[in-house]
């Protein structure tokens, strides 16, 4: 690997040097991916997001002037292809992925053990569910900072925003994450008023089922109509209003693990 920076190469890529251009996009090519993998919330459109973005850097390669950092015209280009992409398909991911799934974010590590290995992947997908519920707006800002670990002033230019908004956008996010990881890790649960009649009967053959997206508007409907439900099932009402935050019909397993956990308990004798 050449020890070349990045702006070397971009000016040897410039005088027509193709070797210097592979180089220095695969050197960019697993933080990209790893970008379009969070904020999309599946490989296939990560994937696509990649290759646009790739071919729109290898377009544009002399039209590139150097006024912000590679990485940071990179993620630019994989941002708008990523809320394209998302516009596109309504924000509807055919499968979720955790965290640790990719072979672009995959470290191995000898000294794990099965548990600690499954413990990871469960964090992992618990993690990814949460960030895929933010708002869009929240969700790249924290996964630019927290996540790919850009300066405040480079996500700005990202985004498109002042640095003081990005910080109060990016406070707001954290906020809301550590909500929704307290909600699927079943915290703050408090008391429950004696159960709903109604909301067990309705969903007596709820356990033989699937959550997915029909269920939580079928619950988050019970939980705004019914006069018992008003100021009890606190955390039932979290959990679906979790769950109708994801985009598309699927529903992560630690969504419908916390949903079938609140239920449980909401319709507990």
């Amino acid at each position: 690997m050449s020890t070349r920076t990045d702006e070397q190469l971009m000016e040897a890529a410039r005088a027509g040097d193709d070797k210097a251009l592979d180089e220095v996009l695969a050197r960019h090519e697993k933080q990209v991916y790893r970008f379009g993998l969070r904020m999309c919330g599946s490989e296939e459109d990560a994937k696509e997001v990649l290759q646009e973005t790739l071919l729109a850097a290898f377009r544009g390669i002399h039209t590139f002037r150097g006024d912000a950092e590679l990485s940071t015209w990179l993620y630019q280009v994989a941002r708008t292809h990523c809320l394209r992409l998302r516009r596109k398909r309504v924000g509807a991911p055919e499968e979720f992925q955790p965290l640790d799934s990719s072979p672009a974010t995959r470290v191995a590590a000898e000294e794990s053990t099965p548990d600690m290995v499954s413990h990871a992947r469960q964090m992992g997908e618990m993690l990814q569910a949460a960030i895929l519920a933010l708002p869009e707006a929240h969700r790249e800002v924290l996964i630019l900072r927290d996540v790919e670990g850009l300066p405040a002033e480079e996500a700005a230019k990202v985004v498109g925003i002042e640095v003081r908004a990005l910080k109060s956008r990016l406070h707001r996010a954290r906020l809301q994450l550590r909500e929704h990881l307290s909600t699927l890790m079943g915290e703050g649960a408090q008391e429950q008023a004696p159960p709903c009649p109604e909301l067990a009967r309705e969903l007596s053959g709820f356990a033989a089922r699937e959550v997915d997206q029909a269920t939580c508007v079928r619950l988050e409907d019970h939980l705004s109509r019914c006069p018992r439900c008003a100021d009890a099932c606190d955390s039932l009402k979290r959990t679906v209003s979790l769950c109708r935050r994801i985009p598309g019909d699927a529903v992560p397993a630690p969504v419908r693990a916390a949903v079938r956990q609140a239920l449980s308990q909401a319709t507990r004798p």
